[in-house]
């Protein structure tokens, strides 16, 4: 006898007759041992269908129009020009991604501190950059010469030792500068955020024990934000990894500024050359989102009892699976 169907002879032993009727000729013990059959959704099956044919039509389009010219984008995919264009803009987007992630730091804990100056130019700095669209600050810097000729360190009105301003900044430079003091401006409010997603007990335990401030910061507050900082931090980066394409407009040969140039030198393959700078920027942010998945688990070690399996994990749990049933 099934222990459902135990339970429910229970139920009708325990329950009186007067409180529960049940209609003449019911079986209590048939209809335990009837299947639960699931709720059907049409619905779905239905949204599932239609998405699958635009999916077909759509992948029919992309083998039978000849428009798409699949030849050329093989040749363009490995060209030096093309490579030498992806290499600039991996060098701009990580060089840009460490400098905003640890100026994001700095201007995060500024908007934290008691100090009212800190906290006010941090603010202020946080409210120009998000408001200023990053082509405008690429252009303002790439004029910057035009500005101050000459660029120095010394005592403010007072003696200073100066250089050209565009023998000092190159054209990368400007473009990782520029990059960078944009990105600042959100990688600080995520860094904000996570700071404090932290709980306050455990600032007020690190304080009790007696820690300097810039201890506590880094060995008990900042790995614990990193778990809310590290998912939104990517993500920035897949952005900062798209807008270097603007660099193209302060002379700076990224790839999507090779791609331009190709074009107009050879302008019946603009569809071909746009197609090998979408492949190349759907790797590089798909290479993101993989490193982003292992960072994140790596620091959900103690939120969680049992980390999720990778996609290796999995596919060999079900490689396994089908050994041991074969067996």
């Amino acid at each position: 006898m099934s222990a459902v169907s135990t339970a429910v002879e229970r139920t009708a032993v325990a329950t009186p007759a007067a409180t529960s009727p049940l209609p003449d000729g019911i079986d209590l013990r048939r209809l335990a041992e009837r299947p639960v059959l699931p709720l059907r959704h049409p619905g779905r099956w239905i949204a599932a269908a239609l998405v699958l044919v635009l999916l077909l039509n759509f992948g029919q389009t992309l083998f039978t129009n000849p428009s798409w010219e699949w030849a050329k984008v093989g040749k363009w995919l490995f060209s030096p020009a093309i490579l030498t264009g992806l290499q600039l803009t991996l060098a701009a987007t990580a060089i840009s991604a460490v400098v905003s992630f640890a100026g994001g730091i700095v201007v995060a804990l500024g908007r934290l501190s008691a100090n009212p100056v800190l906290s006010s130019v941090s603010w202020l700095y946080v409210w120009l950059f998000r408001s200023v669209p990053l082509i405008l600050v690429l252009i303002f810097l790439y004029n910057l010469g035009n500005l101050y000729p000459t660029i120095g360190v010394g005592i403010p009105f007072g003696p200073q030792v100066e250089v050209k301003t565009v023998s000092v900044l190159s054209d990368l430079t400007l473009g990782v500068i520029g990059l960078s003091l944009s990105e600042i401006a959100y990688s600080s409010e995520i860094v904000r955020a996570g700071i404090l997603s932290v709980d306050q007990g455990q600032h007020e335990a690190a304080k009790s024990l007696g820690l300097p401030r810039g201890r506590q910061f880094r060995r008990i507050v900042l790995p614990q934000a990193l778990r809310s900082i590290v998912p939104a931090y990517v993500n920035q980066i897949i952005g900062l990894l798209k807008a270097s394409s603007l660099l193209f407009y302060v002379s700076l040969l990224d790839l999507f500024g090779v791609v331009q140039n190709l074009s107009s030198t050879y302008p019946t393959d603009i569809i071909p050359l746009l197609v090998v700078a979408t492949i190349w920027y759907l790797v590089l942010t798909s290479v993101v989102s993989v490193i982003q998945y292992y960072v994140e688990r790596f620091y959900a070690r103690g939120a969680v009892r049992t980390l999720p399996p990778t996609p290796f994990q999995r596919l060999r749990g079900w490689a396994n699976n089908r050994l041991d049933g074969a067996a």
